[in-house]
C-alpha cells in the first residue's frame, strides 16, 4: 500500500493543472519576451568598446582588467577598438584615452 502511494504513476498530471493553464502562459511568456527585448535595448554609443549585451559586457571588461592587470587590459582594449574605448570596471563607465 506505501510503495503504491509513492509510485510516480499512480497519480494522473493532468488532472492536478488546471484545463486554463495553457491559456494563461501565452500573455505571461509574451510579456517576459517584451519585458528582457526593452531590457537589452540600449542607446548606440559612438564610442567603441565592449558590447553591453544584458550586463555581460561589464563584467567581462571587469573581469579581464582583474585577471590581465591594468596595464595589460588597456593595451589589449587599444588594440581591439584604438585609442579611445569604453570599457566597465566595477559596473561604471570608464574611458581608456592612450595614443
Amino acid at each position: 500500500m506505501v510503495l503504491e502511494m509513492l509510485n510516480p504513476m499512480h497519480y494522473n498530471i493532468t488532472s492536478l493543472v488546471p484545463e486554463t493553464m495553457p491559456v494563461a502562459t501565452v500573455p505571461i511568456l509574451i510579456l517576459m519576451c517584451f519585458l528582457l527585448l526593452i531590457w537589452n535595448h540600449e542607446e548606440t554609443s559612438s564610442i567603441p568598446g565592449p558590447g553591453y549585451c544584458m550586463g555581460i559586457g561589464p563584467l567581462i571588461s571587469h573581469g579581464r582588467f582583474l585577471w590581465m592587470g591594468v596595464g595589460n587590459a588597456c593595451n589589449y582594449y587599444n588594440k581591439t577598438y584604438g585609442e579611445f574605448v569604453r570599457v566597465w570596471i566595477s559596473g561604471e563607465e570608464t574611458f581608456i584615452i592612450s595614443k
